[in-house]
């Protein structure tokens, strides 16, 4: 696995490497030592299937706070997803800055995107299926979220959203001095 760092910190693209014969290929989804030897957060709590039977679906913005911050990794098993991970960390050098990504069946990479970002992605194809671990398990009175179409942040989508739960939709502008407090700890600085 290759893991590239985007210009949010600690914010990876993962590239898989793919091994191939006449059976059909492998990979490696996850490994446990991988992401420890990169200073990630390596604890798997919860997996998760989205299924998104329309192109144009939009989930996000979505994170929790607290002792329930979690970390993400997703991957697109089958379509195609244009994701955006934005920086909530007060303290990270990006914060309330934002960094999209393209994850699809075919290009095989996945997302990792560290606690205190949100992240929000859109359905490029139909029959889109999106995977992702989660370091914390899902806790509703920690769940936040920021409206995929918030003036603060000005996201760019590649396409107009279609499908987005009232939630979703019903998030209110983004309050900076509401903001649950997130520490950004560079990765060499972690025990």
């Amino acid at each position: 696995m290759t893991f590239i760092e985007l210009d949010l910190p600690d914010v990876f693209l993962i590239e898989p490497t793919v091994h191939t014969d006449e059976r059909g290929s492998f990979r490696r989804h996850f490994c446990i030592e991988e992401f420890a030897a990169h200073g990630l957060t390596p604890t798997v709590v919860q997996g998760n299937i989205s299924e998104n039977l329309n192109r144009g679906t939009l989930r996000g913005f979505h994170y929790q706070t607290g002792s329930s911050a979690e970390a993400k990794t997703l991957s697109c098993l089958t379509g195609g997803l244009y994701a955006i991970t934005l920086d909530l960390r007060r303290d990270s050098p990006a914060f309330m800055r934002w960094e999209s990504t393209r994850l699809s069946a075919e290009n095989r990479r996945s997302l990792y995107v560290p606690p205190g970002c949100a992240s929000g992605w859109l359905t490029l194809a139909p029959r889109s299926i999106v995977h992702y671990y989660m370091s914390q398990a899902f806790a509703p009175d920690s769940a936040r979220g920021i409206r995929y179409n918030d003036p603060t942040f000005d996201f760019q989508w590649p396409l107009e959203p279609r499908w987005i739960s009232k939630r979703d939709q019903s998030f209110p502008d983004f309050d900076s001095a509401a903001l649950e407090f997130f520490r950004y700890a560079p990765r060499n600085s972690r025990p």
